[in-house]
């Protein structure tokens, strides 16, 4: 029997690859079993730190891994693929040609759903809270700045504790810190006078999840990219029930 499923790339990190899912499974508003999606997750944490590589602190490229994980994807039958680490996204254009299977792009969807909410009229100098990493490969800088925004990232003393978040609170405890989380925040929109923050880490998507603020004008890329994945995976099953009952 055919059927329609798509696969996850994680492991980069594991805490924020489970915050992925639970967005995913949440957005899916299923009442029972059967109405949950069909996936299947890759959870590579072998893959080597993306930003150190980016950052030429490491020789240990994390590109094969993640090119297994696309190959074996597409050798199973994902209809689609997700890749839930902004990082990576350093090496989408590669991974995307290794494969006809479509990869959905985290930033992409991020900024066209910042573009919708938050207009550059209204909104026009776009804050970046992600790894060093990221920003050195400008993976949100370039789409930002296309689309007419001014791009504000951080400082160094900033940048600092963003990636204390990123790396002590999730990746290495698991205990997040709220206060310094809405420090953060509170320096990006109010002392950097940002008029909107992009969230352009999964970990930082698991504070998020802990601690939401709806209030605050935040794009929280992968909760975009979690709905967005449910959007998809139901018109698929919804186009493929079709198909069945024509037949």
């Amino acid at each position: 029997m055919m059927r329609n499923f798509f696969a996850v790339l994680g492991g980069m990190g594991t805490l924020a690859t489970e915050s992925y899912i639970r967005l995913v499974d949440k957005a899916t508003q299923a009442h029972q079993d059967q109405e949950f999606l069909d996936y299947v997750v890759f959870n590579n944490a072998s893959v080597p730190d993306r930003t150190q590589f980016i950052l030429g602190e490491s020789d240990e490229d994390p590109f094969p891994y993640i090119a297994d994980d696309v190959l074996k994807a597409t050798e199973i039958g994902a209809s689609f693929i997700t890749l839930p680490c902004n990082t990576a996204h350093h090496f989408f254009d590669r991974l995307q040609a290794l494969t006809p299977v479509p990869i959905l792009h985290m930033p992409n969807e991020a900024l066209a759903e910042m573009i919708r909410r938050y207009p550059v009229e209204s909104h026009p100098r776009v804050g970046f809270m992600g790894t060093e990493g990221s920003l050195n490969s400008g993976i949100y800088r370039k789409g930002v700045e296309a689309a007419g925004y001014a791009f504000e990232e951080p400082d160094a003393a900033l940048q600092k504790d963003i990636s204390y978040l990123i790396y002590h609170d999730v990746k290495d405890t698991g205990v997040l810190e709220r206060d310094r989380y809405e420090a953060v925040l509170d320096t990006m929109l109010k002392q950097r006078h940002c008029d909107v923050v992009i969230l352009g880490c999964t970990e930082l998507s698991v504070f998020n999840e802990a601690f939401p603020m709806p209030e605050l004008p935040i794009i929280d890329a992968q909760e975009i990219l979690a709905v967005n994945t449910v959007a998809r995976a139901q018109l698929l099953r919804s186009q493929r029930a079709q198909e069945r009952s024509i037949f």
